[in-house]
């Protein structure tokens, strides 16, 4: 996970901060050269890594820090807020004409950095906002990218406009851009061809599209696992074509993360959003707060919450707090809250959330233990019939060899499973309030599990 290393050794400096009663100039100064060289390591812009350095340190030595009653926490507090202004501060939305206007947004990008998926994923997002989005396929050169772009617009919902790819892709821009005025469409994304390296034939396509069609918003999508090159990437599309936000992909992959440190900084460009896994949802606004607090491991509850609520159907949520109350919680509940878990990010994203768990692994769970249990667990559940899913009293233990075999476990782990989930209804039978209360605030919810 990105961050992941940085995390852990931040924590280990602020821990040694946390320990000393009082701090001396150099104890603070030993520190930030620590959290220096934890920023280089995790391939943050040199320029951005000095600054940032020069300013807390100027802010750490100052009197009401160093005479505070807690010094260690006001340097681990300028920290944070120093990281947050290096990304950025404010959250940034992308800019959309008001009303009806027809918004036409460009997305680039080098080709590999997940740009025809992220246009999907931004028209799905925008779909939710109420907007009726376009998709332009106008990538007419990479091998199944008009193909691509139409199997994921069928999966969000939304439109996708084609030519084929023997059109120029500046005719297949102004064509959808007509398209959506006589269909009532308000939004149209074109998603253009990407290459290996910058070089200046995709620059003039870029250049000549937008002199022909009035777009809006020029949208990078950056590959963050190539660290200082996606900085570099961006750099370059500013100076030549102009660019109004940028979108990190590959967050979740094993990246140092420095590009989302570096970005905002050397190109003066926001981060809009953050690619979080392949699927047409794993795409998170970017909020500079929430992301140094999870950097700092302090994890990020507010997202946390917003993709539970995102997963958890409200009416479903009710029934089945009814049912664990009443011990009536069966297999197919489980196989539910299950899913709703996974619709979360899984196990390891919502760890990753919570405070203290940023880089951090917890000494007596092993997370991919942990993720390949669940699934071995959906395996049997799914191995069941509807009916023994209902009514787990059914399985006698010639139904439990069959389930076994069905899921390629031995039968000692189907006789675990129903095991522990006998154990849990009868806790829950007996502990009727522990699903939180009455329901009454707008915007309660539970968790999952």
């Amino acid at each position: 996970m990105a961050f992941d290393s940085l995390s852990e050794k931040l924590q280990n400096v602020f821990k040694n901060l946390r320990s000393k009663g009082r701090l001396t100039e150099d104890d603070v100064k030993s520190a930030l050269k620590e959290v220096k060289l934890a920023l280089l390591e995790a391939d943050v812009n040199f320029r951005v890594v000095k600054q940032f350095v020069k300013t807390v340190q100027e802010r750490a030595i100052g009197q009401d820090v160093m005479n505070g009653l807690n010094p260690g926490q006001m340097v681990i507090k300028i920290v944070n807020e120093e990281m947050i202004a290096l990304m950025g501060s404010e959250t940034t939305e992308i800019a959309l004409k008001p009303g009806n206007e027809i918004t036409v947004i460009m997305m680039a990008g080098l080709q590999g950095a997940g740009k025809t998926t992220t246009t999907a994923k931004i028209a799905g997002k925008l779909k939710q906002k109420g907007k009726r989005p376009l998709l332009a396929a106008c990538d007419v050169y990479r091998p199944a990218a008009i193909d691509q772009l139409k199997i994921n617009g069928e999966k969000q919902g939304v439109e996708v406009f084609s030519m084929g790819d023997k059109n120029k892709p500046v005719d297949i821009a102004k064509a959808a851009v007509e398209h959506a005025q006589s269909h009532n469409l308000n939004v149209v994304i074109i998603d253009t061809a990407g290459r290996l390296h910058i070089d200046e034939e995709m620059m003039d396509e870029l250049a000549a599209i937008k002199s022909s069609v009035d777009v809006y918003q020029t949208i990078l999508v950056v590959d963050s696992m190539t660290g200082q090159d996606a900085v570099n990437v961006a750099g370059m599309f500013d100076e030549k074509i102009g660019v109004d936000g940028v979108i990190l992909t590959k967050l979740d992959g094993d990246t140092r993360g420095g590009a989302a440190l570096s970005i905002r900084a050397v190109t003066g460009r926001p981060i809009l959003y953050i690619g979080m896994g392949e699927k047409l949802s794993d795409l998170e606004q970017f909020y500079p707060e929430r992301m140094a607090s999870r950097i700092l491991g302090m994890g990020d509850v507010l997202t946390m919450i917003e993709k539970a609520q995102e997963a958890i159907d409200e009416e479903e949520a009710r029934k089945l707090e009814q049912k664990m109350k009443k011990a009536e919680f069966d297999f197919e509940d489980y196989l539910s809250s299950m899913n709703q878990m996974n619709k979360m990010g899984g196990l390891s994203s919502i760890l990753g959330m919570m405070p203290g768990m940023g880089g951090m692994k917890m000494p007596d769970i092993d997370e991919a233990e942990a993720e390949k249990g669940m699934k071995r667990t959906a395996s049997i559940i799914y191995s069941m019939t509807p009916e023994e899913r209902r009514n787990p009293s059914l399985l006698n233990p010639s139904r439990k060899r069959r389930i076994a075999d069905g899921a390629g476990v031995d039968i000692s782990e189907v006789n675990r499973l129903v095991k522990q989930f006998e154990q849990a209804r009868k806790m829950m039978k007996q502990i009727p309030g522990m699903m939180g209360g009455k329901r009454g605030k707008k915007g309660r919810f539970r968790l999952p599990f």
